[in-house]
């Protein structure tokens, strides 16, 4: 098995809803995305995956998407100031924790076809959450809605 990491550096903030510790207030992160992809064989070029590659999809998702945005639960409380004010935020479906985070970057590098086996999500040089899925066991992605965007579709 060979393996390969990239580190991508962001800025975030966020808050945690019904949490009883300082997370509960509005705060913001220097973040580092930590994404190992792994295959059985190199590619033609002696590689797992190019870093570049791991950037150019990874790195640009995440510039576009959550680079200095606010991270919030989808029922907080906040949201309507937020969008009174012009401010971009990200809405989940689950507490903005790092776990979660790190559970979102993951989804999305496996979406554009990329062999990830776990994401960590540094939110302090000393504190960090990894996600890395059980082999067999079926899960539901992270929902994540920009400011603006419309909201997710009524399911049957």
């Amino acid at each position: 098995m060979f393996r390969v990491t990239k580190e991508i550096h962001f800025c975030y903030g966020h808050r945690l809803l019904n949490y009883d510790g300082k997370c509960r207030h509005l705060h913001g992160h220097n973040g580092k995305a930590v994404i190992t992809v792994e295959t059985e064989a190199l590619d033609a070029l002696g590689m797992v995956v190019d870093f570049g590659e791991i950037k150019r999809v990874i790195g640009k998702w995440i510039d576009a998407a959550i680079d200095h945005r606010m991270l919030l639960h989808r029922d907080d409380p906040i949201i309507p100031e937020l969008e009174r004010q012009g401010e971009p935020f990200v809405t989940l479906d689950a507490n903005p924790t790092a776990e979660t985070i790190a559970r979102l970057i993951f989804d999305r590098a496996v979406a554009h076809g990329l062999p990830v086996t776990e994401v960590t999500l540094w939110e302090t040089e000393n504190s960090f959450a990894t996600y890395r899925p059980t082999p067999g066991v079926p899960t539901k992605p992270v929902e994540m809605r920009a400011a603006g965007d419309a909201p997710p579709a009524a399911k049957d």
